[in-house]
């Protein structure tokens, strides 16, 4: 017997996102495509006169807006319709027809950094003081301006506008790659049934009670990495190599700098992070020691990193389920947040159930109209805490965006993971509270230092193995798929200890991890969770005075610098104290669960 997904056509409509929010038809959106590309010659006038009068400098950003949100619009339409299929080569063609047109106006826009640049600063003062609306727009005016040094002259801006797809193809091969051409083996699940291992269900693989289960999924997807590893390499390469062209373009030391100044984090928080967390390593290898006494086994592997210790727990949560006990677990927010957060789930803002061609994962996009969050939800409790987490996303959107003018209604990445690991905190602290059972308090404790492993800890490892690839590449070496996998071996080594066997299918892990694709992304789950456990700590021990502050934080878009943004929430992101004192709660909570399960 063989479980195959459903096709898109075939999910039930409920379980589907509300696309026509956006546009009714495709049609609809081809016309707004027609406006866009109007909108763009509109832009072109004000070129060469955005010094030349407040007035002209305003009307320029007033057009900016509606094109702005015109293209987000578009964005989003053709992107979730890619995503609730790979395969389909209608939506494949539509998002490529948008970035197509996305490239062409930002390369006609290209011309904007440059002038403003150009603007002395008593003339720009004086703009202020004639048009009163342009102040609104003051802060990213002076964040263009602030990276002088790093925008080129009028032509060579358009150059590297013009190459924005080529910029943009190493991600989209491998996103193509990995979730519509690759297709991993069958084996043989719990049930004696014949199930393809997808991108959906290889974690409830990992999850399963039964090793050899969790054995034969772990090698046969990554028996198909091993397959494509040389393609995989050569994909990486190429886009660290486009990421090293643009910042040494742009002037910038290294392709750190250059991303790191897009989203006003100083580098120091990225190396401070790594050296905390290297500092407590030894915390993780203990972790792995409790887990392989507890599993009774000879050899640990990494198959078993994920499997529940406590296996007697019945984890199934359908996703009604998930949603009832999360309104629950939130409550501490306040009635305005609920009252959102009932309304999306009750108007399709959520994807629910993987199909064929879907998208893996899970991510929130956060839409004018609301945010649209993907799901592969596979009812499990893993998957409860990744819905609150998408949740958490698409509230810090929805406030934004209610919230703020367009031109800072979208946050920065860094505080991006902030607000959905404080979700997945504060479910975590409610099943903890509301259950007096010593085994499912001991299985809820080790689902918390799962989370802590895999976020804080693996996405570390993430954010150094991405360190060093950038490094070398900046440093003249080419990266292979036999130099890739090496770095990745050495540093399992690093953050999981001895007492576990670093198996070779691992080597390739790095092969899979879309991340990789963002340009140092992943560190800012780690520093997003250390945050997200410091507010969640706060909003259930202050109450209301820590809620006010919290949903300022999430109002704020971009309207301040991310450390800023989170000051005002209470938390001192520019110190290693944060991640520090999530660290030591990991280690107390490995001491709380050797008490409950080793007598």
């Amino acid at each position: 017997m063989s479980k195959e997904l459903k096709k898109r056509s075939e999910v039930d409509k409920k379980y589907t996102w509300a696309i026509e929010d956006l546009y009714p038809t495709d049609e609809a959106w081809y016309e707004d495509l027609k406006k866009a590309k109007k909108l763009k010659d509109r832009l072109l006038e004000y070129q060469g006169r955005l010094g030349s009068s407040a007035a002209e400098l305003l009307e320029f950003y007033q057009c900016y807006d509606e094109i702005d949100i015109l293209l987000e619009n578009l964005a989003e339409y053709a992107g979730r319709r890619r995503d609730e299929d790979t395969t389909n080569a209608t939506y494949q063609g539509m998002y490529g027809t948008f970035m197509s047109a996305y490239v062409e106006i930002a390369e006609a826009l290209s011309f904007e950094d440059p002038e403003l640049i150009a603007i002395p600063d008593i003339i720009l003062e004086g703009f202020y003081e004639q048009k009163e609306a342009l102040l609104v727009y003051k802060r990213h005016i002076e964040g263009k301006r602030r990276k002088k040094d790093h925008i080129l002259s009028p032509a060579e801006e358009r150059i590297l506008a013009a190459a924005g797809d080529l910029a943009a193809a190493p991600a989209n091969i491998f996103g193509m790659l990995n979730n519509a051409d690759i297709v991993f083996p069958e084996i043989t699940d719990e049930d004696g049934d014949n199930v393809r291992i997808t991108h959906g269900n290889y974690i409830p693989f990992m999850e399963s009670a039964d090793r050899r289960v969790r054995k034969e999924a772990f090698e046969a997807l990554y028996s198909v990495y091993e397959q494509f590893k040389n393609t995989a390499a050569a994909i990486l390469n190429a886009q660290i190599k486009q990421l090293q062209f643009n910042a040494k373009m742009r002037n910038y030391a290294s392709n750190l700098d250059a991303s790191l100044d897009e989203t006003e984090v100083p580098v120091s928080v990225y190396h401070s992070l790594i050296e905390a967390v290297s500092n407590q390593v030894p915390a993780m290898h203990r972790y792995v020691s409790l887990r392989k006494k507890v599993m009774n086994v000879d050899e640990l592997h990494m198959y078993d990193l994920y499997t529940p210790i406590v296996q007697e727990m019945n984890t199934k949560v359908s996703y009604e389920e998930a949603q009832e006990i999360i309104l629950k677990a939130l409550a501490p927010l306040g009635e305005e947040y609920l009252s959102v957060l009932k309304s999306g789930f009750e108007n399709r803002w959520v994807d629910v159930y993987e199909n064929e061609g879907k998208r893996s994962g899970a991510y929130s996009a956060g839409a004018k109209v609301h945010p649209f969050v993907l799901m592969n939800y596979a009812d499990t409790i893993d998957n409860m805490f990744t819905l609150a987490h998408e949740m958490g996303h698409a509230m810090h959107s929805y406030l934004s965006n209610r919230n703020q003018p367009n031109i800072y209604s979208n946050y920065k990445i860094f505080v991006a993971e902030v607000a959905s690991t404080c979700n997945e905190s504060l479910l975590m602290q409610y099943l903890l509270k509301n259950t007096e059972d010593k085994q499912k308090k001991a299985y809820l404790i080790n689902h918390f230092l799962d989370k802590f492993r895999g976020t804080l800890y693996r996405q570390t490892m993430f954010a150094e193995f991405e360190l060093i690839i950038n490094q070398l590449v900046e440093d003249g070496e080419s990266l292979t798929a036999q130099v890739l996998s090496d770095i990745y071996h050495s540093l399992n080594i690093k953050y999981y200890g001895d007492d576990i066997v670093i198996d070779s299918q691992i080597d390739v892990e790095w092969a899979r991890i879309p991340h990789f694709y963002y340009n140092y992304y992943v560190f800012q789950y780690a520093t997003g969770y250390s945050a997200a456990i410091a507010l969640s700590t706060r909003i259930l021990k202050e109450g209301a005075p820590a809620v006010e502050d919290y949903l300022k934080f999430l109002s704020g878009g971009c309207s301040a610098d991310p450390i800023s943004l989170l000051k005002i929430a209470g938390v001192d992101m520019s110190s290693p104290a944060p991640i520090e004192e999530a660290l030591n709660l990991f280690d107390s909570l490995i001491t709380e669960l050797e008490e409950l399960l080793i007598k």
